[in-house]
């Protein structure tokens, strides 16, 4: 099963111990050798190029499944041990071409990751088998026809056995007057039962390439976010919050939400400020924005953060191009374990664009005391200059330290190790009996050094790829904390002690 062996016990009457690091440590990577993979194809390629992590032979370790465009997609099979190793190993199913980006989640309930390709073509639904093995659904009634789908997210709504899934198009290619204002619609799935119906078309569309079901009120209803990509909508578009209503319709001004018009490329989501609400980060060409949830508006309102919160990454940070930069897939996480979230940005031009950088190093934005980040992905070794596009920011090897994966339109992916020595850490997997056994919707709380970390389990965002598995806690110097998940009904589960440096499980 997916599930490991690796459920440790907690340690009973343990007392919070020690603040987060004063001092940012530096994060430093090493380059992992693994087998060519390239993400390449013509215009309908420009983006996507996405990466799902998730463990599909039961060790409790990520495999990689990197999208190739106009090259097969490959599966790096995870063999680490002393440190990161990965060997590519793919399956006839996976063995695809056309491929923009895949979701791993378990649909069926069965225990076993499942991947939602997208694809330029028709977008596929395979269920997880044993030993990495992956095979069409029997029975599911899920049908798609021939898009160009650069988004993907997913949520299980209330009294479903399930998920309801959301495949965000980009432009029409079938319209004779096109690409520019023949943006596509978002298809929504929500189940009948046990099988899928036609998908509903969420109109407008504004040439999606992200998405978010998130409980931004945390109030039990995931709704969907979408960013779009302002260079082929050209006028009359935003940034789009759809309100899951038995008919889902989109959030006004009157109720909160602040139109916001961007050339959106990726959203990442975690509660930054520690106020149990979840902030975004939305990359986009010519700079990148972080949006802090603003809780007394009473609706869904995110106001952007001040330029000096250091998180535009406008422009290279590195080299003599001073054009602006193009950000991709974003990622929050804690890099050097000092109880702080940093962020990763993959950047890149989108092909020969004349009035973005060229040479355009991916940003590491460390997170200092203050609130402040400050880049740092040069002296970290990871500032690559090719065209990166999606890319993981996970645990490989169960170290305690998270490590980077990019996939490159036209150029070779890379995939970084962590070797920071920084501070302690906790690693969290979350289950509970199917239908949903992976708590998509939860959120889980963890208690240390004297504050507290709010992570909302989620299925989408960044872009064209997603992950599924541990969750990568940071706890600075404190030796010990307390943990609980609040489940997607609502229901809390007791706090429980936990020690730093450990793998834990929390069963429903």
């Amino acid at each position: 099963m997916r599930r490991s062996a690796l459920i440790l016990a907690s340690c009973a009457s343990v007392v919070l111990a020690g603040p987060l690091l004063a001092d940012p440590v530096q994060p430093v990577f090493a380059p992992v050798e693994i087998a060519n993979h390239v993400y390449d194809g013509g215009w309908e390629h420009f983006v996507g190029g996405g990466v799902a992590a998730f463990d599909c032979d039961g060790d409790a370790r990520p495999e990689l499944y990197a999208a190739g465009g106009a090259n097969p997609a490959t599966l790096f099979r995870n063999r680490s041990g002393e440190g990161v190793a990965f060997a590519a190993d793919t399956p006839g199913a996976l063995a695809l071409t056309g491929v923009t980006g895949a979701y791993p989640l378990d649909i069926d309930g069965d225990g076993w990751q499942d991947l939602a390709i997208l694809r330029v073509g028709s977008d596929l639904l395979l269920r997880g088998l044993p030993d990495c093995g992956f095979a069409p659904f029997e029975g599911l009634g899920f049908t798609s026809d021939d898009h160009w789908t650069t988004a993907f997210s997913a949520t299980w709504e209330a009294g479903q056995s399930l998920p309801t899934l959301a495949f965000g198009t980009y432009v029409d290619r079938s319209d004779p007057d096109g690409p520019f204002e023949a943006c596509d619609a978002t298809l929504l799935y929500r189940p009948e039962g046990e099988r899928y119906g036609p998908p509903e078309r969420l109109e407008p569309g504004f040439c999606a390439l992200s998405m978010l079901f998130s409980d931004w009120q945390r109030v039990g209803r995931a709704d969907l976010r979408v960013s779009n990509d302002r260079h082929y909508y050209v006028r009359g578009g935003q940034e789009q919050l759809w309100r899951m209503d038995e008919t889902p319709r989109l959030y006004s001004e009157a109720e909160g939400w602040l139109p916001y018009a961007l050339w959106g490329m990726g959203i990442a989501s975690r509660d930054v400020t520690g106020d149990g609400f979840s902030d975004v980060y939305l990359t986009s060409m010519g700079d990148q924005k972080f949006q802090v949830f603003d809780p007394a508006a009473g609706g869904p309102t995110w106001r952007d953060a001040t330029y000096d919160r250091g998180t535009t990454a406008h422009r290279p940070h590195l080299g003599s191009d001073g054009r602006p930069s193009t950000g991709w897939h974003a990622a929050f996480g804690d890099v050097n374990n000092d109880g702080r979230d940093d962020i990763f940005v993959a950047k890149g031009n989108v092909e020969q664009m004349p009035v973005a950088a060229m040479e355009d190093p991916n940003s590491l934005l460390l997170q200092l005391v203050d609130g402040r980040f400050a880049e740092s992905s040069g002296p970290a070794g990871v500032a690559s200059v090719a065209r990166s596009r999606g890319a993981a920011l996970m645990d490989f090897d169960l170290d305690g330290r998270l490590d980077l994966a990019v996939v490159n339109r036209r150029a070779a992916m890379e995939v970084h190790e962590n070797v920071t020595e920084g501070g302690h850490w906790l690693l969290v997997d979350v289950t509970q009996p199917a239908p949903n056994p992976d708590a998509v919707g939860a959120f889980i709380e963890l208690e240390a050094g004297g504050a507290i970390q709010t992570r909302e389990i989620t299925v989408g965002g960044g872009h064209a790829g997603g992950q599924a598995g541990w969750q990568h806690f940071g706890l600075g110097a404190a030796e010990a904390g307390r943990l609980r998940v609040i489940w997607p009904d609502g229901t809390a589960s007791d706090w429980r002690d936990v020690v730093a440096d450990d793998r834990v499980v929390v069963t429903r």
